[in-house]
């Protein structure tokens, strides 16, 4: 908890159990980004929305924030309009490109509409195939596959 007061934007790549999303999480500022390449709202997934609010609830307490009790819930989700998959199988690698955009831009705010930078209807096969070979490097960099 150095610099606990400092902004930052922590990833959480979510499996609901046969789908991966993003949770983008700017904790001092209680905004949870959901990215979701088949574009379910998070109340589709209620007990990851318990969970994480949850946990940034706990975060608050540990950094003994005091809130009325309508600041409680003073949790603010916001749904990004970001890229689509088109198949059943890619989603994995669409949380991974999102997770490396945002970080490419260096960014602590993602905007509703996604980035401009990237912003697309659906990501292309070449695009999907890059953020494919950049995570087989970087396997293969951590000599994991060996």
């Amino acid at each position: 908890m150095d610099n606990k007061d400092a902004e930052k934007l922590f990833f959480i790549p979510f499996n609901t159990g046969g789908h991966w999303l993003l949770l983008a999480i700017n904790p001092i500022r209680e905004i949870v980004y959901y990215l979701d390449s088949l574009g379910n709202d998070w109340t589709t997934y209620p007990d990851m929305k318990v969970l994480i609010d949850t946990v940034l609830q706990a975060f608050r307490a540990q950094r003994d924030i005091q809130t009325s009790r309508r600041g409680a819930n003073s949790i603010t989700w916001i749904k990004v309009a970001c890229p689509q998959q088109r198949n059943q199988i890619d989603c994995g690698y669409f949380m991974l490109r999102f997770m490396r955009d945002t970080l490419a831009l260096r960014r602590l705010k993602i905007p509703t509409d996604y980035f401009d930078e990237f912003k697309c209807a659906f990501y292309t096969k070449d695009q999907v195939d890059e953020i494919k070979e950049e995570w087989c490097q970087f396997m293969i960099k951590l000599n994991v596959c060996s």
